[in-house]
């Protein structure tokens, strides 16, 4: 799994690629913990056209996300979703949840 991060104004954009599962928690986690602490990001992107698994731990931590950046007044916005990737994401009611929009 590779993970950048891109802040271009009040949005950063977290990018990753590959599998997307409880192998990867500490680094997603230290993905964002300083765009959760830096007051210009107002929105955080997940870019995940490039993820080709995902899991329910992944799962869990887009919640845990979503849960510490709306205590910071932050949106979080699931991008260019697709595939197998897209039915987890439905299934799991996670329209309901997160803002998922396709497009760059």
């Amino acid at each position: 799994m590779a993970i950048t991060v891109q802040i271009r104004d009040n949005v950063a954009r977290i990018s990753m690629s590959g599998r997307f599962d409880f192998q990867v928690h500490r680094e997603f986690k230290e993905s964002y913990t300083s765009l959760i602490d830096n007051a210009a990001v107002r929105e955080i992107e997940i870019e995940m056209s490039k993820i080709d698994y995902l899991d329910s731990s992944a799962l869990g931590m887009l919640m845990l996300l979503n849960e510490r950046a709306k205590a910071a007044n932050k949106s979080v916005v699931l991008m260019n979703t697709s595939g197998v990737v897209a039915q987890v994401l439905e299934v799991a009611n996670f329209s309901k949840i997160f803002k998922i929009k396709s497009g760059s």
